[in-house]
């Protein structure tokens, strides 16, 4: 699936705009992330255990984004972002989003 941040891909043309695609991921770290990653709050510099929260966060919510479009038959997502909202201590909500198209590519 290509997914792009643009609003367009290169050496294609958008046939068909099929609408807001997102995956949405709520999470929380784990005990053990949340006793280390805390230590690291109070020690300071570069938070591995709870990067790692985040970084699978954002893995998963892009995947089932990706699901989502392939859902309606999209070849590509363009515009694609992320969101990021804490609505709790510890609970973050990870939403990627963008819209799904359809694509005719050009000949080179």
């Amino acid at each position: 699936m290509i997914t792009t941040t643009g609003n367009d891909i290169a050496n294609h043309s958008i046939t068909q705009y099929l609408g807001v695609v997102r995956g949405i991921v709520v999470r929380s770290p784990t005990i053990t992330q949340g006793i280390f990653g805390g230590l690291k709050t109070i020690i300071g510099g570069n938070n591995q255990a709870f990067a790692k929260v985040c970084e699978t966060a954002r893995q998963e919510a892009f995947e089932r984004l990706v699901a989502h479009a392939e859902e309606l038959g999209a070849h590509a997502i363009i515009g694609m972002r992320y969101d990021a909202t804490e609505f709790a201590p510890s609970v973050t909500e990870v939403l990627a989003y963008g819209t799904a198209v359809t694509l005719v590519r050009h000949a080179d």
